[in-house]
């Protein structure tokens, strides 16, 4: 399409690394298999002091796709699976992929609305969640396509199970017919449906096919070069987040190494965990690390090998706190880029090269990256000019699910045009300035603003509504909701923001709430969120 610089190539030359590593399409699943043959007694989870190896995951695995097999899960049919990260995660997730299924990342904290919607949107035949969790999955149930519900739990199985429904650990309790092999095209064939709401804030699926994952799984499994910086991955961020299952589970099964797990993060735990266990590999958003920076007991034991950034900018004062905590140590933090469609990861601060605070680091390995004018997508920036971020590589998806007017203006000539502002300098790192969309990322969660405001919307006393995301110390960015009421209508913070609570996954509820008389529009009445946006940076710059 056109010539571009690639000065990054020359970081990879300098770190004796190769960028143009060869990459032959396989099933993700087949890693997994392959993992459990060389290394059959390695532990593969530990999860709350009890362990599983590869060989005892892959048995069950084999185990769990015979029973999906038997209950008429084909090639191509979806299986939502809503859990936090658990053993069951793992075992579903690989047994759906080695029958054809596809995975549809759920995310548990979403009430009935966005259940519903999302198991409509993906047509999921089935779906395996917790105990917990089954209220919500049951009362939208009539309305989908669900004919089977698994449930599993971390206390055991219950003396009577909600009705119609499975203890999915009894799939894998006991051998039994295998399943067929199924042949996979793992170019063609989509292994994962990763919700997102890209540029537009309506959620959308991105297919990522078995290729995809596979790939991005060995590119950052060769990128953080020495197999002891990968010989136990804390697994905190959550699987059906697109960064946690590559960066944290086909991670691990790509290296052989062991995955921690723990289903939430809470500072007390996650400090704990690494006096415990002294992780060497710590894949993780800035909220976490800003958590913990300011944990007193955690600086005893700071000397986790790689802590690895993503999902969200990293503050360069959490960057320069880190690197004086992790003084002389072998430890050290570094910042990266990607997003769901691209299974996530494209950039990284190379620990094998020279580590630039502030930057998204260089391209991973087999990807290549320009920054190109923002009105045509076509000429390439000068260094150091802003643009639109593109990229192209084998983790690249296959398109979005059932969206082709989407696909085709995110998919151009081989490119992925990622509506990220850019620059690139002279040693080709790269620089996120800006974001083309009205995203919001806060604690490393992509929230977008329509989603919530047609929610406000359908207030009965709310008149307009726009959601911005603002400057937060902690957060990144948090959600601020500007809300102007109908005539003669009156109503309190508490009242609008209970309403949301009621429709919204916590995450997504907006922290503030301003009521206003009017709200600012452009000359054609477009309301003006950017505006509001700067109307808060000044604010808080003036209290600074």
């Amino acid at each position: 399409m056109f010539e571009f610089p690639r000065p990054y190539l020359k970081v990879y030359e300098e770190g004796g690394v190769n960028w143009d590593i060869k990459l032959e399409p396989r099933p993700l699943h087949s890693l997994l298999f392959e993992t459990a043959q060389k290394y059959p007694e390695k532990t593969a989870i530990i999860f709350y002091g009890h362990q599983l190896s590869y060989a005892q995951v892959a048995a069950c695995v084999k185990r769990t796709a015979g029973a999906l097999y038997e209950m008429g899960i084909r090639k191509g049919d979806r299986v939502a699976v809503m859990l936090p990260n658990c053993p069951d995660f793992v075992i579903a997730y690989y047994a759906i992929l080695s029958l054809g299924g596809i995975v549809v990342n759920t995310n548990p904290m979403y009430v009935e609305r966005e259940i519903e919607h999302q198991v409509n949107d993906s047509g999921a035949r089935m779906m395996i969640t917790l105990i917990d969790l089954y209220p919500r999955v049951k009362n939208v149930r009539p309305n989908t396509p669900l004919e089977k519900v698994f449930i599993t739990g971390f206390t055991g199985k219950p003396d009577a199970l909600p009705d119609d429904t499975v203890w999915f650990p009894d799939l894998y309790a006991s051998d039994r017919q295998p399943a067929p092999e199924i042949a996979i095209d793992p170019v063609e064939d989509t292994a994962v449906l990763q919700y997102t709401g890209g540029t537009t804030g309506v959620p959308k699926a991105a297919q990522l096919t078995h290729y995809n994952l596979y790939a991005n799984a060995v590119q950052v499994n060769y990128f953080f070069v020495g197999e002891e910086k990968k010989q136990l991955i804390l697994s905190v961020l959550p699987f059906f987040h697109v960064y946690g299952m590559t960066c944290c589970m086909n991670l691990a099964v790509t290296a052989g190494t062991t995955m921690l797990l723990l289903p939430r993060f809470t500072v007390e735990e996650v400090a704990k965990v690494i006096s415990q266990y002294k992780p060497t590999f710590f894949p993780g958003v800035p909220t976490m690390f800003v958590a913990l920076m300011n944990y007193p007991e955690f600086k005893d034991y700071a000397n986790v090998m790689v802590y690895n950034s993503g999902a969200a900018p990293l503050p360069l004062e959490v960057w320069h706190g880190y690197d004086k905590m992790l003084e002389g140590t072998e430890s050290e933090i570094s910042e990266g880029y990607g997003l769901s469609e691209a299974s996530p990861v494209t950039h990284c601060n190379p620990i094998f090269g020279e580590r630039k605070p502030g930057s998204i680091g260089v391209p991973y390995p087999a990807t290549d990256a320009v920054v190109v004018d923002a009105a045509t997508g076509t000429k390439p920036m000068p260094i150091g000019e802003v643009g639109e971020l593109i990229v192209r590589g084998p983790q690249v998806m296959k398109g979005y699910w059932n969206r082709p007017e989407e696909t085709a203006k995110a998919l151009r000539n081989g490119w992925l045009y990622t509506g990220d502002m850019a620059k690139m300098d002279e040693d080709g790192y790269f620089y996120i300035v800006d974001r083309k969309k009205d995203m919001i990322i806060a604690g490393g969660y992509n929230i977008y603003p329509r989603e919530i405001e047609e929610v406000l919307f359908e207030h009965p006393k709310v008149q307009e509504a726009v959601v911005a995301g603002v400057p937060d110390a902690y957060r990144g960015e948090t959600v601020k909701a500007y809300v102007v009421l109908k005539q003669g209508e009156t109503a309190t913070e508490d009242e609008i923001l209970a309403y949301c609570r009621e429709k919204l996954a916590p995450y997504k509820v907006p922290k503030l709430l301003e009521f206003r008389n009017e709200l600012p529009k452009s000359a054609v009445g477009k309301l003006l969120r950017r505006k509001l946006v700067e109307e808060e940076k000044a604010k808080q710059e003036k209290k600074s």
